[in-house]
């Protein structure tokens, strides 16, 4: 988790409001938090973790986004669990893409990796017939890739063009 929370405080910046890049860290730390034992209800750990930060009050945009990351839809739908996710709405936009690619930047180990080293390192830790793998076999892997290259796209347009928006709304160079 502090290995995606390091590349959500690297890359929030070059993509977020201020209020948004804090939201983008508080969310990379806590996006697994629902692989803690004590709180594994459903076995599901994106919507054990939303569950428990939503008990402890946490703001509901923070623990949709728990809830959602990395394509969760995909496998809540394979698990039966997509009435339970929809008390979380995903959003599309650019936080939420940033936290997909955040977690899609680090392997299970918290090592940098490329997007195609995260999918290998995930096919390689779940069965065949998991969830997970299924999941991206289904659609979770566009999905992913998706928001991953949105990101890239992003943060490569800013370093080679930084747009800031005047005070009319309109983009100056």
């Amino acid at each position: 988790m502090r290995a995606t929370a390091r590349v959500a405080a690297r890359i929030g910046p070059r993509l977020l409001a201020a209020d948004e890049q804090d939201l983008l860290v508080t969310a990379a730390i806590l996006h697994d938090i629902g692989y803690a034992g004590p709180l594994v209800v459903s076995g599901f750990h994106p919507l054990d973790g939303a569950r428990f930060l939503r008990h402890l009050g946490a703001p509901m945009r923070l623990c949709a986004l728990v809830a959602n990351h990395s394509d969760a839809r995909s496998v809540a739908g394979l698990r039966g669990l997509t009435d339970q996710l929809a008390h979380f709405p995903d959003e599309t936009t650019n936080l939420r893409d940033a936290l997909w690619y955040c977690d899609m930047s680090v392997d299970a180990t918290g090592q940098p990796a490329t997007f195609e080293q995260r999918i290998a390192d995930i096919r390689a830790r779940h069965a065949p017939d998991s969830f997970v793998v299924r999941a991206l076999d289904a659609g979770g892997l566009e999905a992913r890739a998706a928001a991953f290259q949105r990101v890239r796209l992003l943060l490569a347009v800013r370093v080679v063009c930084p747009v800031s928006v005047g005070a009319n709304g309109l983009g100056r160079l």
